[in-house]
């Protein structure tokens, strides 16, 4: 370990992973902006699958710069299974090898107003105006967490009370019905004006890809579709994880030693 003050200050951001480079790329420009924004000597972005550095090399390389306090901010919108049993589980292995530091775990997004208000902007940016007759389709990764199901109903109503519009639905790319392919074939046969579709990710990756696709199958077929950006194109987003990073009332009470 480096000969540096024991009252230095980490952060460790960890994103999902992917196994697209174009969604690795994402991940690394978004947490470029986001350092900017944080007090912290020490930065580092790792992943949980798919992408290097794991979280085990993440948390060594915050070690190994002399940290004092690790402060672990997970990029994940809402807390499913990895939040609640994965990233802990990789997690608990070094903290015990480096008892000495304190390692502090922020809290997911969760539903949150300034996420609706960013998601309100992608959509007014892509197919401004908005029309009454228009739809709006929500695309969740998916989960089988009964939780996550209800924080999409309260996205769902955010984003309807936001636009007015009464047609808006969610599906999910995987562990959760309807799926997209069948949330997309329903709402742009029930609706008689545009359906614009918002991808709840953060960034581009295989899903996005297969999201894309499915957009792309029904404007073949005559259907009129808009597809918004990912969230963490928007800077609400970055500055969101910025106060996590630098905010103490951000973090779990639950201090880890």
């Amino acid at each position: 370990m480096k000969e540096r003050s024991r009252q230095m200050k980490a952060v460790l951001y960890i994103g999902h992973g992917t196994r697209s480079k174009k969604g690795a790329a994402e991940a690394n420009l978004f947490i470029g902006s986001v350092m900017k924004k944080v007090d912290a000597p020490i930065q580092k972005l790792c992943f949980l699958e798919l992408t290097e550095p794991d979280i085990e090399a993440g948390f060594e390389y915050c070690v190994h710069e002399g940290a004092a306090e690790i402060v672990i901010v997970p990029l994940f919108l809402l807390a499913a299974g990895h939040i609640k049993q994965d990233i802990p589980e990789a997690l608990a292995p070094l903290i015990k090898k480096y008892s000495a530091i304190t390692v502090r775990i922020a809290n997911p997004f969760g539903v949150q107003d300034s996420i609706l208000d960013a998601i309100a902007e992608l959509v007014t940016a892509e197919a401004q105006p908005i029309r009454s007759d228009d739809s709006l389709l929500i695309v969740g990764r998916g989960s089988s967490d009964p939780s996550i199901l209800k924080s999409f109903d309260s996205i769902k109503r955010g984003i309807s009370q936001r636009f007015g519009v009464r047609n808006v639905q969610v599906c999910y790319l995987a562990a959760a019905s309807p799926s997209f392919k069948d949330g997309l074939d329903s709402i742009c046969d029930d609706g008689s004006g545009r359906v614009i579709v918002i991808p709840y990710l953060l960034f581009p990756g295989l899903l996005l890809s297969e999201v894309i696709r499915e957009v792309n199958r029904k404007i073949r077929e005559g259907c009129s579709v808009k597809l918004t950006d990912t969230l963490g194109r928007h800077r609400a987003i970055q500055n969101l994880v910025a106060e996590k990073a630098n905010r103490e009332e951000n973090v779990n009470a639950a201090v880890i030693h």
